[in-house]
């Protein structure tokens, strides 16, 4: 799908209606980490450059369309300020009358969207009443760019519309990763549950050449291979499903690679005493062991996978990360598929709350060629759905 950047418009003296993703955390009343924040600034300074006046739309928490104080975007000033290096004027409900008074060079932040009930409604009326306060939109939200809300839907169809930078090199990636990739092509899920995925693996299964699965997923997938895998986390329910996914894939001629050995353990804490095991449909663990990790063999073969690929998206952790030993497995695919990306054998593009969490636990995420903190727009992406902010741009 074609859609136009800031590169295509003419901005010169006009009020731009930029929707950003400014949703940070916060702590007593300070923005504890401004890097969405700090992704926003290409496109701000861009619009200035070719003579634009920036007006940001965007959301806070979720107020579910009433005012609520504690979710007003004033607390995000300091670090917009800090980050663009300038004033930036506030506007609250009464966005009209302050956008008036707007003058070159200046930067104008209106006050939480989502306190509109009209916001998550899509609204019509209330699209026309943020329409008016522009003269051109620029979507740079990818974000939010799977809700059909008033300001990433319905008000990019009344103006003259574009993505901004962030969203174009969000879309760009993921084009790379997934609409046209150099092949052959992989993909590492992993994470918990199959239930929260199982319209990410049936697309993905449709266009890639490997799909690793590791984490609590995969012992879902051996299980339906026959495996007892005691007491690890297993969704019993799913069996068939996972049957189907992997009948599916070997139609489609996606080659789909499951631990083949696991770090089993009878306590699920840092420091736990435990076993390498080999994992095939015949294993029989006791009911108090657990797999709760990719074994060394298992990294061996992921590895081994990598240095065939020339592409590989990744989404998910390979074990429970966020608990030592249980991280060796993530943090050694990790560590390899950024080697990869630095050597340039691999485009690399990831995705997800865990998986970034896990990448920066490995010190890999600066290499990796894209990571999208994106969270659910990336998910939809992935999955092969239409995202309605982004179809509102072409």
């Amino acid at each position: 799908m074609a859609w136009k950047t800031l590169d295509d418009m003419d901005l010169s003296g006009k009020r731009v209606l930029i929707r950003v993703d400014i949703n940070v955390p916060v702590e007593n009343g300070v923005v504890t980490d401004a890097t969405r924040i700090e992704r926003i600034v290409p496109s701000i300074k861009d619009i200035q450059a070719k003579g634009g006046l920036p007006i940001m739309l965007a959301h806070f928490g979720r107020p579910k369309g009433k005012v609520v104080p504690e979710m007003s975007l004033r607390v995000t000033l300091p670090a917009l300020e800090a980050a663009l290096g300038q004033t930036v004027k506030f506007a609250d409900g009464s966005y009209g009358d302050a956008v008036q008074g707007l003058q070159a060079g200046d930067v104008m932040l209106l006050e939480n969207v989502r306190f509109a009930p009209g916001e998550e409604q899509n609204d019509a009326d209330f699209a026309a009443r943020l329409a008016g306060l522009g003269d051109v939109y620029c979507n740079d939200a990818f974000s939010a760019a799977h809700r059909a809300h008033a300001s990433t839907e319905a008000l990019a169809k009344l103006l003259p519309a574009c993505a901004g930078r962030l969203m174009a090199e969000e879309l760009g990636a993921l084009e790379t990763a997934l609409g046209s990739p150099t092949r052959p092509v992989g993909a590492v899920v992993g994470g918990a549950k199959v239930s929260s995925k199982l319209d990410l693996l049936e697309n993905l299964i449709e266009r890639l050449d490997v799909l690793i699965i590791g984490g609590g997923m995969a012992n879902t997938f051996l299980m339906a291979q026959g495996a007892d895998l005691g007491g690890s986390l297993v969704e019993g329910d799913l069996l068939d499903t996972a049957r189907d996914i992997m009948a599916k894939a070997h139609t489609t001629g996606c080659r789909i690679i499951l631990p083949i050995d696991g770090l089993v353990a009878r306590e699920f804490k840092e420091g736990a005493a435990c076993e390498t095991v080999a994992l095939d449909a015949g294993t029989t663990l006791d009911a108090d062991q657990m797999v709760l990790d990719a074994g060394p063999a298992s990294i061996k073969a992921i590895l081994a996978e990598f240095a065939q690929l020339k592409t590989l998206i990744w989404n998910g952790p390979l074990g429970a990360f966020e608990i030592p030993p249980f991280d060796t497995a993530t943090v050694a695919a990790a560590k390899i598929a950024a080697e990869f990306t630095r050597d340039a054998r691999l485009v690399s593009v990831a995705g997800g709350g865990d998986t970034v969490a896990a990448l920066n636990q490995a010190q890999a995420a600066d290499d990796f060629t894209y990571i999208s903190t994106a969270g659910g727009a990336f998910l939809e992406w992935m999955e092969g759905k239409t995202l309605p902010g982004v179809a509102a741009l072409g």
